[in-house]
């Protein structure tokens, strides 16, 4: 093992032995790897503090390949302090947390995935919406697991007129001349999922979204994430009922 400093987000963390803790963390260097914190559970252990999952962060660590590494210190970058303070925005990010630790499993494009998840906790920790954060958090993951929806054209003829649509079947956008069957979404509805497909989570200045058309594509993405890609987190149902007020 060599002493190495890597920047990273801490997405898991779990009590080890009396007083410890292994910690799974995403970074930019080797992409998702553990590290042991050890006696950070002591009261005054110098790294009981940021021995936490949520935290943005350069970390010093003996580094072990294919290991587990051994922490040393943690510079932090990121607290999220603002996130800590509200149930909701904790709710979101949590799911966040846990759906990049699975998506990161399926990908080695770990540095791209490092700059959706840290932008997208700065944004929801600035105060940006933390349900339109989130939906274009879970749109670009789909890249990583190889199922991404065609928000271009016509999922079936490929035509880029008459769009009508988004089909959870049909795989993305459907025409009026191919569409049979099923739900119709808002224009609006299919214009926000094109742009936060597209936008990059870090250069979003303003967010001016109707609860109607979150609910839509809210709608769309989960029954396409329970379609295709098999992934089932207990976060999102909590996630589910805080989205409940788009009813009201």
């Amino acid at each position: 093992m060599h002493i190495e400093s890597v920047t990273g987000i801490t997405l898991t963390d779990t009590n080890y032995s009396e007083s410890s803790k292994i910690m799974n963390v995403l970074t930019k260097e080797h992409g998702l790897i553990g590290i042991m914190s050890k006696g950070c559970r002591k009261i005054k252990s110098k790294l009981r503090g940021v021995s936490r999952k949520m935290l943005y962060g350069k970390f010093y660590i003996y580094y072990k390949e294919g290991g587990l590494s051994t922490l040393i210190s943690v510079d932090v970058i990121n607290d999220f302090n603002n996130i800590l303070k509200d149930l909701d925005k904790i709710t979101y990010a949590s799911y966040i947390l846990e759906l990049t630790n699975q998506v990161v499993k399926e990908s080695t494009n770990h540095e791209e995935i490092f700059n959706i998840l840290s932008s997208s906790l700065t944004k929801i920790n600035d105060g940006f919406d933390s349900l339109t954060i989130t939906l274009s958090v879970e749109l670009k993951y789909l890249d990583f697991l190889g199922v991404s929806p065609n928000l271009s054209s016509c999922s079936i003829c490929g035509s880029t007129d008459n769009i009508l649509t988004l089909s959870v079947e049909g795989g993305g956008l459907i025409c009026s001349s191919c569409y049979q069957e099923g739900l119709i979404v808002k224009p609006i509805t299919i214009k926000l999922a094109r742009m936060l497909y597209l936008v990059d989570i870090s250069k979003i200045s303003k967010i001016d979204v109707s609860k109607e058309n979150l609910k839509e594509l809210n709608n769309f993405i989960s029954e396409y994430y329970d379609k295709y890609t098999g992934i089932y987190l207990k976060s999102k149902k909590m996630i589910e009922k805080i989205t409940t007020f788009v009813e009201n």
